[in-house]
């Protein structure tokens, strides 16, 4: 059954959300990656080298991490909503200079503050 998958209104948000993500990801804006994490110790990443379990250690692994060499570019970005309220993200990014391709997916989850990021995990490969 395809219902609710995409609803126009729902994927804008979820996409404009994601944007953000990035954004924030890119120029180190800790609050609002912090923000965009649920906050509960339920909320799941893992890493290229980390398992980080509940949002404690999410925020004590971004407060730590250094804030050089974030720039990446995206690709093959995909991003699907599951009725209103559920939604995933799926992407590849590249940094220059470097032969790996990392991949990226987060499931995310409308919150009553809002969508946030309930699991996570990022790992890379050689090309």
């Amino acid at each position: 059954m395809t219902t609710g998958i995409n609803i126009p209104e729902v994927l804008a948000e979820l996409t404009a959300v994601f944007a953000r993500y990035e954004d924030a990801l890119v120029h180190n804006k800790v609050e609002v990656l912090d923000e965009l994490f649920w906050n509960s110790p339920l909320t799941i990443r893992y890493g290229v080298a980390e398992n980080l379990i509940g949002f404690e250690a999410i925020q004590a692994f971004r407060a730590a991490r250094p804030a050089v060499g974030l720039a990446r570019r995206l690709t093959n970005t995909v991003i699907t909503t599951y009725g209103q309220d559920c939604a995933t993200a799926m992407t590849e990014f590249h940094r220059d200079g470097s032969p790996r391709v990392g991949r990226q997916s987060q499931t995310w989850v409308r919150m009553p503050q809002g969508w946030r990021v309930v699991a996570a995990h990022v790992s890379v490969i050689d090309l």
